[in-house]
């Protein structure tokens, strides 16, 4: 009886450097969840949208609207950097360098101020936020840089590796914690930083270093603002200042809001904390509201969603090609995975509001646009893994050829450990 082999698959490799990189189908799951997630945050937006609306004097598409724009923006920037070499973002780092310094002086200088902070330039009936700028310019940085500092054998040198970051480091503390008042921010760029760090195998000693600093510095931060320091009491004391003028409103609005949904929520566009009961219900407390209307079951179908994205991060970052792009893929689930661990704590009172969005649910455009550019980049980068050929691989792929050309002549199929078939 005839036995069928699978065909030998024929490979594509390029060259890069000392290795062979092995092309094939990028992750489209990657693609799939973050299509899931987006449509979630657009219905979950356009579910509120009359409260919204009635709230706050607008046509009632004004906010599906403007979160489409986004989402649009957002794709046309997946496609150019799926398109372009993950090489070519080192070229436009100093560009990026600039643009970015730029835009985070002049958020203080021309940038609306919106609840005791400067983090937004109006642009035409468009606002921008430099923050989601910088948290892109520092991925590249410090993806280069640390895959420069390992090329060079410098990783565990203090003077070539932790000053530049401490100093970047310290950058990001006067520009976005200072200038800006955007503790949240900062905290997730600081996040960013330390996962980089530790996958590229700086010394775990820095990174405590860093660690200190960082935790130095939020302590000066938060003693020397009166807001923030609100904030932390209303953490420590959930159920005090619950009044409409108190601290704790929006804090306690949230946790009701969560509640309420029960198991299954009130039901699409029947919730009630959208109608100026709870702030920010489309930005920084889009979860609630979801976990008002869609119960317990949507919290648990959204919160695996994310698990998923940060599965496929962390597989395509331990398959990635190189140090550089390592890096990079590091720094996105980083990212992301801050992002929401923030967002998402908040509002469930584990941790202090900080006005953080949940990635690719919450309304702002910002935000949505730098995050679909940073997925691009993982998405493009999942087109390769990493192929060191041996001798014996050589010899495979030589046989396997062989295999192929006596098969198309003997129309047999043919397998080197089995001999002839027919």
């Amino acid at each position: 009886m005839s036995q069928v082999r699978r065909r030998p698959v024929a490979q594509s490799y390029e060259k890069n450097g000392t290795e062979l990189l092995r092309k094939h189908r990028p992750d489209y799951t990657l693609v799939i969840i973050s299509a899931i997630l987006l449509a979630i945050g657009l219905i979950t937006i356009y579910a509120i949208s009359p409260g919204l609306s009635q709230s706050t004097n607008v046509s009632g598409s004004y906010y599906v609207s403007k979160q489409l724009i986004a989402i649009v923006l957002g794709l046309i920037g997946f496609g150019i950097v799926v398109y372009l070499p993950v090489e070519t973002w080192k070229k436009y780092l100093k560009p990026l360098l600039i643009t970015s310094i730029v835009a985070a002086l002049a958020v203080r200088v021309v940038g609306q101020k919106v609840n005791g902070a400067y983090r937004w330039i109006q642009i035409g009936g468009f606002s921008f936020q430099a923050v989601e700028l910088i948290k892109f310019t520092l991925l590249i940085w410090l993806a280069t840089f640390l895959a420069q500092q390992i090329k060079a054998g410098k990783i565990k040198d203090s003077g070539s590796t932790l000053k530049p970051i401490l100093i970047a480091l310290l950058g990001i503390g006067i520009v976005v914690a200072g200038i800006q008042s955007d503790l949240g921010s900062t905290g997730v760029m600081v996040i960013m930083m330390a996962v980089m760090c530790f996958v590229a195998g700086l010394p775990l000693k820095k990174v405590a270093i860093i660690g200190g600093i960082v935790a130095l510095g939020l302590v000066l931060a938060v003693s020397s603002s009166t807001y923030r320091r609100d904030r932390l009491f209303t953490f420590l004391h959930p159920t005090q200042n619950c009044q409409t003028t108190g601290t704790g409103y929006q804090a306690c609005q949230a946790v009701i809001a969560v509640g309420s949904g029960g198991m299954f929520g009130k039901g699409l566009a029947k919730g009630v904390q959208d109608y100026g009961y709870l702030p920010e219900s489309d930005n920084d407390s889009i979860f609630a509201v979801y976990a008002e209307q869609f119960g317990f079951v949507g919290v648990v179908i959204l919160m695996s969603l994310f698990l998923a994205l940060f599965i496929r991060l962390k597989n395509i970052m331990e398959k990635a090609p190189n140090n550089y792009t390592r890096f990079i893929v590091a720094g996105v689930l980083a990212w992301l995975a801050a992002q929401t661990l923030i967002n998402i704590g908040a509002m469930i009172g584990l941790l202090p509001l900080k006005g953080i969005t949940l990635p690719l649910i919450s309304y702002g455009g910002t935000s949505i646009v730098f995050i679909l550019i940073a997925l691009g980049l993982v998405f493009n980068i999942s087109h390769y893994t990493t192929a060191r050929i041996t001798d014996e691989d050589e010899t495979l792929r030589s046989s396997n050829n062989e295999n192929i050309a006596l098969r198309r002549r003997n129309g047999r199929t043919y397998h080197a450990n089995l001999g002839n078939r027919t």
